[in-house]
């Protein structure tokens, strides 16, 4: 499953993210990763929470994100929730185009059994329709 919080960036769609992150962790029985273009909210987030900053990574593709995704699901048996800040910059899709990306997630998270939370400085306006049924803020 794919949720997303869209809205123009400085917006306050980081603070409804880490918001969600640090209240699902009370409800889940397995693990929460967070991604994020740096470890600034660190400090923000609930200490079970596995926070990843992607920057250190050297990610240049989108196909590059969505393996790395993989990986980390691979290594974590128990992974029930991921979260993705700035999820334009560390999925490398700065021109906006996300569709693809996002049924891959898609895809990849109903095969592991795993759900995505994604924050994208987009307006509703610049989504297909087929994503506006996944918007759970627009703010």
């Amino acid at each position: 499953m794919v949720q997303l919080i869209i809205g123009k960036k400085g917006k306050g769609k980081t603070k409804h993210l880490l918001d969600k992150a640090n209240t699902e962790v009370q409800n889940v029985s397995g693990n929460i990763v967070y991604l994020d273009k740096s470890a600034k909210h660190m400090y923000e987030l609930n200490n079970k929470i596995r926070l990843i900053d992607v920057s250190d990574y050297m990610i240049t593709s989108s196909d590059e994100f969505v393996g790395f995704i993989c990986g980390i699901i691979s290594q974590d048996h128990d992974l029930q929730q991921m979260y993705f800040d700035s999820f334009l910059k560390i999925a490398c899709k700065e021109d906006g185009d996300v569709e693809a990306i996002i049924n891959k997630l898609e895809n990849v998270g109903e095969k592991f059994g795993v759900s995505f939370v994604i924050s994208i400085s987009l307006d509703e306006t610049e989504l297909t329709d087929s994503l506006k049924d996944k918007v759970i803020v627009s703010l």
